[in-house]
């Protein structure tokens, strides 16, 4: 049998081909990032092109990105056919900032998981040194350097030097 791009899906047909569970399927429909046409008998039926929509979810989950990030995107699309490559490439473009950004949260965090991160463990030799008696916990709970800044830049401005 030869599919066409205009056949249509059942959920379960989506489902096997995009790796999804039938529930998130409908739990993203629930949120209006997918669409499905009804039988009369109440059935779903989904485009192909909405593969390529379940596709672009996943991949911006998987970076991070929330459902609510994904359904802006995706709201910049048309809804009634497949979107072209024009489109897409306008949505990647748009979301270009947003990835620069948490691809230079992801270096640093590689960088910093090595060092003192001001998390109060103590347990690292250089704990003692960036942060003595747990001074970052004056700042705030969490991983205060991870958070804000790199400790092998010195000792917090606030603190007496060691």
């Amino acid at each position: 049998m030869t599919l066409s791009r205009h056949d249509l899906l059942t959920i379960g047909q989506l489902a096997e081909r995009s790796g999804m569970a039938t529930s998130a399927l409908r739990y993203y429909e629930k949120l209006g990032l997918l669409h499905a046409e009804r039988t009369a008998g109440g059935q779903r039926r989904y485009s192909r092109a909405t593969l390529r929509r379940v596709a672009f979810i996943r991949a911006a989950q998987r970076v991070g990105l929330s459902l609510d990030e994904a359904g802006t995107a995706l709201d910049r699309l048309p809804g009634d056919r497949a979107p072209s490559s024009q489109e897409w490439s306008a949505v990647a473009e748009s979301w270009q900032s947003r990835i620069d950004q948490q691809i230079a949260e992801l270096e640093q965090l590689k960088r910093k998981l090595t060092g003192c991160i001001g998390c109060g463990c103590l347990s690292l030799a250089r704990c003692a040194l960036y942060n003595a008696d747990d001074r970052a916990g004056a700042a705030g709970p969490g991983a205060r350097y991870l958070l804000t800044r790199d400790p092998a830049d010195g000792p917090e401005p606030h603190t007496t030097e060691l």
